[in-house]
């Protein structure tokens, strides 16, 4: 109810993610083309289109607007039998519930039971699950038409279904599955394939050095990842004129950024590695500090020797650390956070819930880690609700355009209009049921009394 709850919407942005990927749905459905000039003629042009050959396309992955495809033919089959066409907010809303929102709830039961390796206790668990789910970037890209939250589920969901293969004994054929999760993540955002790297050394290592009778579990995982990885060249290759071209090589607007290095990797930024993370405009750690209890966490897993997995989400934390400090487009324009690591989030999961664990009956500890979990979950569930764009021109932009917005009322689209709610008022429901999910996770029984007063003080 909180995620659907909220419809940041803002047409006359003309959002330079969004767009794009709603024309490329368009074109495909109506026209049976990657060539978004259609849209671009009806409702406008943004930053992010590539020209190439006299027609204009998304320099997007286009994955998402592959995904929204049922939608827009569901929204217009509905729309058809009131004879009417759907608007642009009604796509973008449909495309956002259908590629995001959807899939992360989705998401979310399949990290419940995977988390429960590490975390045990329900309680742990639905303290973490709402700490990533409604207090981190996972929020912001789930309630948006953005990439980067649906790349997060497909490797992530790819290195689970991997783990319960390989330590549970579950089919080999799952394998298939993983490969294309794997090859999904791409397809739908190019960063979110840097993952898939540690995810491969596991497989391998477990599959054909440890049990060589099984080298076949590799071939099922290739052949998985076929089929997608060759949508997104034949894409290519239809769009920009060859496989290995992307919409980022043709664009115009930000070649100087894409065409430097490679993929835009050219020479490490000390200036992108503390704005990523330290800044209070943009920096990870400080709109969702939570992700500190990974360190602890880490820790923990190395004296338990849980290799693996340490190693494994070490690593995938290392490669996008490296990969937002080395991008000379880092900031990524108006974000809350650094979107482009998003994929990293679901890794950082798994040393968390260790470190949890371990927090669970020491209350000193378990009341920072609920306080850290809530800043994150204060400062994107509001900002989601609000405006979840926050522009470089903001040095702290919680207090000068979130908190300052709802003083003064303006308050999007969301749950609240349908019954009348508009303005401050529309918030009041949404404050309502977030204060009482708070209070149902960070306060599970009286034991926990000490360490939730705690929590609520940090």
């Amino acid at each position: 109810m909180l995620i659907l709850y909220c419809f940041p919407y803002f047409e006359e942005m003309h959002s330079a993610n969004e767009l794009p990927r709603v024309y490329l749905t368009m074109a495909v459905v109506d026209e049976g083309s990657f060539a978004i000039d259609s849209g671009v003629e009806r409702w406008g042009k943004t930053a992010d289109v590539s020209p190439h050959e006299g027609h204009l396309y998304s320099n997007k992955a286009p994955g998402s607007s592959f995904l929204a495809i049922p939608a827009y033919v569901g929204l217009k089959l509905a729309r058809a039998a009131t004879g009417a066409e759907p608007n642009l907010a009604e796509m973008t809303w449909a495309f956002r519930v259908f590629t995001g929102v959807l899939p992360t709830l989705l998401f979310l039961l399949l990290l419940w039971r995977f988390l429960g390796r590490f975390a045990a206790a329900p309680q742990t668990r639905k303290l973490l699950i709402m700490g990533y789910a409604m207090g981190s970037m996972a929020m912001t890209y789930s309630v948006t038409f953005f990439s980067h939250q649906l790349g997060a589920i497909c490797i992530a969901s790819a290195y689970i279904l991997s783990v319960w293969v390989v330590e549970e004994g579950s089919s080999r054929k799952w394998l298939w599955v993983v490969g294309l999760l794997a090859g999904c993540a791409p397809l739908v955002d190019y960063q979110a394939a840097f993952a898939g790297i540690p995810i491969a050394v596991f497989l391998i290592w477990k599959l054909v050095i440890e049990q060589r009778h099984r080298w076949q579990g590799v071939l099922f995982a290739i052949g998985g990842a076929i089929p997608p990885i060759a949508l997104l060249l034949w894409y290519h290759e239809r769009a920009f004129g060859s496989p290995l071209s992307t919409g980022y090589s043709a664009s115009k607007a930000f070649a100087h950024f894409h065409q430097k290095g490679f993929l835009g990797m050219d020479a490490f930024r000390w200036e992108a590695f503390t704005g990523s993370l330290f800044t209070p405009e943009n920096g990870l750690l400080v709109l969702c500090p939570m992700l500190l209890l990974a360190i602890p966490g880490w820790y923990l897993m190395a004296r338990r020797k849980q290799w693996w997995h340490f190693g494994i989400t070490l690593s995938t934390a290392f490669i996008y650390l490296a990969f937002i400090s080395s991008i000379n487009f880092w900031r990524g324009g108006w974000q809350v956070g650094p979107r482009y690591i998003t994929a990293m989030l679901p890794f950082l999961l798994v040393p968390i819930a260790v470190a949890l664990t371990w927090a669970e009956r020491r209350w000193i500890a378990r009341g920072i880690a609920v306080g850290l979990i809530g800043v994150g979950v204060f400062i994107y569930s509001l900002s989601s609700l609000v405006f979840p764009h926050f522009p470089e021109s903001f040095k702290n932009p919680l207090y000068e355009l979130i908190l300052k917005l709802i003083g003064e009322g303006h308050i999007p689209y969301n749950g609240g209009w349908l019954v009348g709610l508009q303005g401050g008022g529309s918030v009041v429901p949404y404050v309502l049921m977030l204060g009482t999910a708070w209070a149902w996770v960070s306060y599970p029984s009286r034991e926990d009394r000490k360490s939730a007063l705690l929590g609520l003080a940090v």
